[in-house]
């Protein structure tokens, strides 16, 4: 009797490879004899290049190639200004790379980087984002191609006419994704067959080769790109990155195999970040607590190669019933490097504004947090006026209040010189869908193969996919291999917006389907070829839907606050989430949990800072950049509520990468509020800023 494969535990399939070392990653295929490379940044906030010296570098030991923007490859057209490097001498912004140096070894790479001597013309450059900044615009629409302003009805009359309101500021700074695998690509060029290989560590090889063969002048079928094995990405590898192009640059001009794989202190201005948002909410309520009015408005920095603009008021548009309202969004465009997707983008700091303006109002109500957000619950979308597919919000907040012991009203506990304080916030994460590809084969040892083109960048897809394809051929699980990351196999969307699972798992399950019936028409032994079938989910994933599709759920965190330090520790966190059906309770429990220490994160160590004068990012390595370590985590709990959508995909499942990020900043934030009988409105709650609001140390917090 075979196990249900959806929805029952089970260990990643890669797992020993990781464990072992031997799961190879972009930079783990450097051939023996194989050159290396390293880009050189600008040291200039904004400018151009005068002048590259190259005579010293070239003469290194080892040293076989410069690639300056006097003549390095022209490239072919791009959607993406990014990755037009070393295409001529403008300086956008610090960090942008104005040099290549290919050498036989990494060590010789950097050497011969160091002994270039580069001369610039500097510009005065601009990379502070503030309130009032002269300029400010309205963009047309906002990352997702959400349009960046929204309203409806009369929010300025409704909130003058409310009997309580609330209007408040809140600050998120530029936030890094740093993946534990920093950005690298192995490239190789076949001249005579006109072919290029390329390993990338990408969330989706796909775009990537897409934008090589038009940057390089190629058919797609001549290009083959392989993401097998990638060691995170949260965003940052969404779409191909200057590296890889370089990558394919120095293959091209030395005819060798050539490896770039990024220091980690190049990552900050090349591959993205989270952008710092500025936020104003405005909200009105009656004396009972049912909302009349929502404002929200965001003002974000964005660079001058290319517009992204953070799509943080869209949560408003979703959350919360009230029937006047704007979300809106403002971007400036400064010297800084181009910002992008980084884990729940839009929603992450977009929640923890308007999550912490909704414990505002409770306190100005005088009324329990959770049953402010129970009793301003939307019978349908607020913004498009769609039924929810499902929406299970309250079941989360009611669950995690029991779990978590919550009660109110609750004073906050002294423990010497500890404050210890609780709070809680809502989340919300789209329910995102792509059509993909996938082949499905049945072999004659009675083992099955599926092949789709999807990565994995450490949220277990192959395992997944795996459980869907055996719950679809009704075999055991050990009976199926999956393939994924490579170009060869059939098309696929990339890792992102959560939305992996849900795209290639709906074309996986189509094709063991089809190749169920192709079997059960098939009289006899299989050919030796065995039998295949294959689905493309175009129609069915691409088709819009009438419903709005959401996951959910509610967080709640118990922190404590040193009245002397001004050191603030999670004590305790609880995440209770709606996302359909979960597939593998393993995986599932990890990217929440994962999610969830990167709230920590978000609420209390990280941050990055532009500097003024050289523009750069101050905080560009982990020694800098405090992400969360083990003595910053305690023991957390993620749970879900049982919960059947039939508006989804064939396995019933939402999306999980990112809605554990949602609001975890804000429940944190929430508890050090009550703790401290202070509220911070600016992340992250450093010390300073807490022992700051506090007066000093041990001040009266005023409990």
């Amino acid at each position: 009797m075979r196990p249900a494969a959806l929805g029952t535990p089970a260990s990643r399939t890669e797992g020993p490879q990781k464990v072992t070392g031997t799961a190879p990653y972009a930079a783990d295929h450097a051939p023996r004899g194989g050159a290396h490379a390293w880009p050189v940044p600008a040291t200039v906030l904004r400018g151009r290049v005068t002048a590259i010296d190259t005579g010293a570098a070239r003469a290194l030991p080892g040293v076989l190639d410069v690639l300056t923007p006097y003549d390095a490859p022209r490239l072919g057209p791009s959607d993406d200004p990014t990755l037009q490097v070393l295409q001529d001498s403008a300086v956008p912004h610090r960090g942008w790379y104005v040099a290549l140096v290919v050498a036989e070894s990494p060590e010789a790479a950097r050497e011969g980087a160091a002994a270039l001597r580069i001369s610039y013309e500097a510009e005065a450059g601009d990379v502070t984002l503030r309130p009032g900044h002269p300029g400010a615009y309205t963009p047309e629409t906002a990352n997702g191609g959400h349009p960046a302003h929204r309203q409806h009805g009369d929010p300025e009359a409704a909130l003058a006419a409310a009997p309580v309101r609330v209007d408040c500021s809140y600050a998120v700074p530029p936030l890094h994704n740093h993946p534990m695998e920093p950005h690298a690509a192995t490239a190789a060029w076949d001249a005579g067959r006109e072919h290029l290989t390329v390993y990338d560590s990408s969330q989706g090889s796909g775009p990537v080769r897409s934008a090589l063969a038009t940057l390089f002048g190629l058919p797609e079928d001549h290009v083959t790109v392989v993401s097998e094995h990638v060691g995170g990405g949260f965003g940052c590898k969404g779409t191909p990155r200057p590296h890889v192009v370089l990558a394919v640059m120095a293959a091209r001009r030395t005819g060798r195999t050539v490896t770039l794989a990024l220091p980690r202190s190049h990552l900050p201005a090349v591959v993205g970040h989270r952008a710092p948002t500025l936020h104003r909410i405005r909200l009105g309520a009656r004396a009972d607590g049912t909302l009349t009015a929502l404002a929200h408005e965001v003002t974000t920095h964005t660079s001058r190669v290319r517009e992204f603009v953070e799509q943080a008021a869209v949560p408003g548009r979703v959350m919360y019933a009230a029937p006047d309202s704007l979300t809106t969004h403002r971007a400036v465009a400064l010297d800084v490097p181009t910002p992008s997707w980084m884990r729940a983008p839009g929603e992450a700091p977009g929640m923890y504004a308007l999550e912490s303006a909704m414990d505002e109002l409770a306190e100005a109500l005088g009324t329990d947090p959770v049953g402010l957000r129970v009793r301003n619950e939307p019978p349908s979308e607020p913004d498009s006026g769609r039924p929810f597919s499902s929406r299970h919000l309250v079941d989360c907040l009611q669950e995690g209040a029991a779990r978590f012991g919550w009660t109110y009203p609750s004073a906050p506990r002294r423990d010497g010189a500890l404050l210890v304080g609780r709070g809680v916030a809502a989340a919300t994460y789209p329910v995102l869908v792509a059509p993909s590809t996938a082949r499905a084969h049945a072999r004659p040892d009675g083992s099955f193969l599926v092949e789709v083109n999807a990565t994995d960048i450490g949220t277990g897809a192959r395992t997944v996919l795996a459980q869907v394809a055996a719950d679809a051929l009704g075999v055991p699980l050990g009976s199926v291999t999956v393939h994924i990351g490579h170009t060869g196999l059939p098309r696929a969307s990339l890792a992102g917006g959560s939305c992996g699972t849900a795209s290639w798992g709906w074309a996986v399950h189509d094709a063991c389907t089809a190749l169920v019936a192709r079997t059960a028409r098939h009289h006899g032994p299989l050919p030796d070829a065995g039998l295949s079938a294959s689905a493309d989910t175009a129609q069915s994933a691409g088709q819009k839907s009438p419903y709005a599709r959401h996951a959910f759920g509610a967080h709640f965190a118990e922190v404590q606050v040193d009245t002397v330090t001004g050191e603030a520790r999670v004590r305790r966190l609880l995440g209770v989430f709606a996302a359909g059906r979960i597939l593998n309770p393993v995986t599932a429990r990890s990217q929440l949990v994962g999610a969830m220490v990167m709230g920590i994160g978000m609420a209390l160590t990280e941050q990055s800072t532009l500097d003024p004068v050289h523009g750069g990012f101050v905080e560009s390595d982990l020694a800098a950049y405090h992400v969360p370590v083990h003595a910053d985590v305690p023991d957390i709990e993620a749970h879900w509520i049982e919960e059947h959508d039939k508006h989804l995909n064939p396995m019933g499942s939402k999306g999980i990468g990112e809605i554990g990020i949602v609001g975890t900043a804000a429940a944190i934030g929430n508890a050090v509020c009550h703790a401290a009988g202070r509220r911070l409105r600016e992340l992250p709650l450093t010390p300073d800023r807490i022992l700051t609001a506090l007066g000093g140390p041990g001040g009266n917090p005023g409990v």
